[in-house]
């Protein structure tokens, strides 16, 4: 068993490969390196993919990606078709179809135009009217003005990728350190050595970088300032219920995501922020975003109103200002590389991972990777001056009341009293 809690191990013989951060993009990177034969390990200060890849809703969509990344979209999704021949384990991904709405005029305007970007950037996406749109998904209200479709979207349970990645990777051999907390690298010679909290060290002769939200105080061991911030999002679970979405529904405005499980339970995602701060480790839900939260899905399918909610919880996400991916060599640092911040990750972060593993091993990538250089103007090469953060998206304005939790068990019926006043 390759998974523990190590006492020593020796800088000698090094190992060919070091990744610190074990979510979904670290995993894959770890995975796919020791399938060319590399000698890794993994190192994870929580559980393997026990943050942002598991705290997701699972949505695996190609009708809401920006043209840019759709490329690397469609292959992250054909990843997940193969999964069962890749790795030991699957996640129970689906394809569903998936719906994107419109509410309104302008939102129907808007996205005329995206359905075009995105049908030319090769992703199949049909405009659809709203009748359509009900033949498709028989539960959808008449708030729809207009809708795209995608044959290809669908989903997975995200709280399943931990002990996918946690199988596959003890399978062919990677070094498994759970939960181990990297305090620091330091360089020795052209490699590096990793020190944990446990007064431990690994030697490596190359080093990546796949943190999520902990990236810059990660970067900080190499005097590197990275402008990537934390996005604080929730998600909502219900109890299950009979079937009343077939699809994977998702609105035009991003302040939706809906899907129901084989189970009969909904979960939903999308752009409803919490609050908190990553250095305290200590965040909050936002009461008015979870009733939010809750009107726009009744708003998208009348019949949640019957459904129950089972709990709601945070996931963080690493945000850069230009809304892409950062992967590629750690500016300045040799051997040294990072992946992080990729919008849409759990769709497209297990091939953009692999593209960043055919990069450190000497291979030509199938497409670009995005290099961190850009982070910082050619007219300012120190790296150790951070550009201005983007703003986090907390989903309303601020000073709304918050809650440590939604009481088990409300009913969405009314969808404006589902919050207890003990919780208010």
């Amino acid at each position: 068993d390759n998974t523990r809690t190590f006492a020593c191990v020796k800088r000698d013989p090094a190992f060919d490969l070091a990744v610190v951060g074990g979510g979904i993009m670290g995993c894959t990177l770890a995975l796919h390196a020791a399938r060319a034969g590399m000698r890794v390990v993994l190192f994870e200060r929580g559980r393997l993919c026990g943050e942002a890849s598991s705290r997701n809703a699972g949505g695996l969509t190609m009708s809401d990606k920006g043209p840019e990344l759709l490329p690397y979209a469609l292959r992250g999704r054909a990843i997940r078709e193969t999964e069962p021949e890749w790795q030991a384990v699957d996640t129970g991904y689906r394809k569903t179809g998936g719906l994107l709405l419109a509410f309104t005029d302008e939102e129907a305007e808007e996205l005329e135009g995206t359905a075009r970007v995105r049908r030319d950037a090769g992703a199949p996406v049909e405009l659809v009217s709203a009748g359509r749109a009900r033949e498709i998904e028989p539960g959808l209200s008449s708030n729809v003005k207009l809708a795209t479709y995608c044959a290809l979207d669908g989903f997975a349970d995200s709280t399943l990728t931990g002990l996918v990645f946690r199988t596959a990777l003890r399978e062919i051999g990677v070094h498994v350190y759970e939960p181990v907390e990297v305090t620091r690298i330091e360089r020795e010679g052209s490699g590096f050595v990793v020190l944990t909290a446990g007064k431990d060290f690994v030697a490596a002769n190359r080093i990546a970088l796949a943190g999520g939200v902990w990236l810059p105080a990660m970067a900080r061991w190499f005097g590197i300032e990275l402008p990537i911030v934390c996005d604080i999002k929730q998600q909502i679970v219900t109890e299950r219920m009979p079937p009343i979405v077939r699809t994977i529904i998702r609105a035009a405005n991003r302040r939706l995501s809906l899907k129901q499980t084989q189970s009969g339970a909904l979960v939903m995602g999308g752009g409803w922020g919490g609050v908190g701060s990553l250095e305290d480790n200590r965040f909050e839900l936002l009461a008015d975003n979870i009733v939010g939260h809750l009107r726009m899905a009744h708003m998208a399918i009348p019949a949640v109103a019957r459904a129950r909610v089972a709990r709601s919880w945070i996931g963080l996400e690493a945000v850069i200002r230009d809304r892409k991916p950062v992967a590629g060599p750690l500016t300045g640092v040799e051997n040294a590389f990072i992946i992080g911040a990729v919008w849409g990750g759990y769709t497209i972060g297990p091939y953009m991972a692999r593209l960043l593993g055919d990069l450190i091993m000497g291979r030509e990538p199938e497409l670009p990777l995005y290099d961190p250089a850009r982070l910082y103007p050619p007219s300012s090469p120190d790296r150790r001056r951070q550009q201005p953060p983007v703003q986090p998206d907390r989903g309303l304005m601020t000073g709304l009341p918050s809650v440590g939790s939604f009481e088990r068990g409300s009913t969405m019926t009314g969808i404006s009293g589902n919050i207890t006043e003990k919780n208010r």
